[in-house]
């Protein structure tokens, strides 16, 4: 008889496997176990280090919200000291001087006419209360009680018991506005460093990297400066023409010129940072002045104009001034500022601008774009012919 198959010197006992058997780590070569471990605890200290660094960030997002910004006008002034460094031959610490010099004399002095004119205003319009109460109460033949306040001197009473009664309020109204202060002064000490030390800040940070690393950020920190100082130029200088023509409008309706050349400013500027509706919102302000302090027909009169600049500036003067510092769609554009408004509140708003040009202009770098070998019949401009091909559909 044929023997069975196998060495009948082994018992066929049913023995439990060796628990190193069942352990890959164990089955593997020792290098591949250590790798594995080191694998694992190197996740573990990069998380911990993530997790400790956000923490930090998160303490000191208010420092970083300023070295933000700081940087944002840094790069903005960039332009024009680089102007008056390499243009005129000053040291760049005397033309970052000169520039911040000019921009915080403008801010001062547009505080130091602004203030007078709203005390003014106010006045004004303080005075003018008791008149409304009894033209809307003859027109509609009512009683209005407005806290009780039917006159100039009982306002200010109002006001002062307002005052009294929320003095911690009050209080605290004061420790922001210091702490605003002590932001503003913190910001700008930032921003000149900034603005001075760009090139030595530049080339420090391109040393860091292999050549065709330094090629991509090199492009990259130039085309930063050229769309936000170009984005901030233009804005000014659309402000200018804006808030210009719109004081000598203010002017002829009747505005005294101290209350009319902080509207004017104010105007322009909200006109021209936020995108598509900043005319309208910085028209209704001086708006509601005019036809409170002036009348009906100034007030259209301050409409009309509005309407009229908004159409020229929209289809002729902006796209002559932004042509070359701006290259992003008006939908993006108005997205972008209310993004940047919902995440970083007027600054924010402010900033999306330029950060969206930079990305589109990152985009258009960074990805790849292909020949159009589809022309669809909706795109055909007025008066050709339909040369699309059917074709299946894919």
């Amino acid at each position: 008889m044929d023997e069975p198959i196998g060495s009948p010197d082994v018992p066929a006992v049913d023995t439990p496997l060796d628990s190193r058997t069942t352990d890959p780590l164990a089955m593997a070569p020792p290098w591949v176990s250590a790798v594995i471990r080191q694998t694992i605890w190197r996740v573990i200290g990069i998380g911990l280090g993530v997790t400790v660094f956000v923490l930090m960030l998160l303490q000191a997002r208010s420092l970083v919200s300023m070295l933000v910004i700081a940087l944002f006008f840094g790069i903005a002034m960039d332009p024009a000291v680089t102007a008056l460094h390499a243009g005129r031959g000053w040291s760049r610490g005397r033309g970052t001087a000169v520039v911040f010099i000019a921009v915080i004399g403008s801010v001062i002095l547009l505080f130091a006419v602004l203030i007078p004119a709203i005390v003014q205003v106010a006045g004004e319009i303080a005075n003018r209360i008791p008149q409304w109460i009894s033209d809307i109460e003859a027109a509609f033949g009512i009683t209005l009680d407005i806290a009780g306040a039917r006159s100039g001197e009982e306002l200010e009473a109002a006001v002062a018991d307002w005052a009294q009664d929320n003095a911690q309020a009050v209080l605290g109204l004061a420790s922001t506005g210091v702490g605003a202060v002590f932001q503003f002064f913190t910001i700008a000490m930032f921003t000149f460093y900034f603005a001075a030390d760009a090139p030595r800040i530049r080339q420090t940070v391109l040393r860091r990297l292999p050549p065709h690393r330094q090629q991509r950020l090199g492009w990259a920190w130039d085309t930063a400066i050229a769309q936000t100082g170009g984005y901030f130029y233009s804005r000014l200088l659309l402000m200018i023409i804006n808030g210009g023509l719109f004081f000598f409008v203010l002017i002829a309706v009747g505005v005294p010129p101290l209350v009319a050349l902080p509207l004017a400013v104010f105007e322009g500027f909200v006109a021209e940072f936020i995108p598509a509706i900043g005319t309208y919102l910085g028209a209704a302000i001086p708006l509601i002045v005019v036809l409170g302090t002036e009348g009906g027909w100034q007030a259209l009169v301050v409409v009309v104009w509005t309407v009229i600049y908004q159409q020229v500036e929209n289809y002729w003067l902006s796209p002559k001034l932004s042509a070359r510092t701006m290259e992003i769609n008006g939908g993006v554009a108005f997205g972008s500022a209310l993004a940047g408004g919902a995440i970083a509140g007027p600054m924010g708003a402010f900033m999306a601008l330029p950060v969206a040009a930079l990305i589109t202009s990152f985009l258009s770098q960074y990805t790849r774009t292909y020949d159009l070998t589809y022309q669809s019949s909706y795109d055909r401009t007025p008066g050709t012919a339909d040369t699309s091909i059917p074709v299946a559909a894919p």
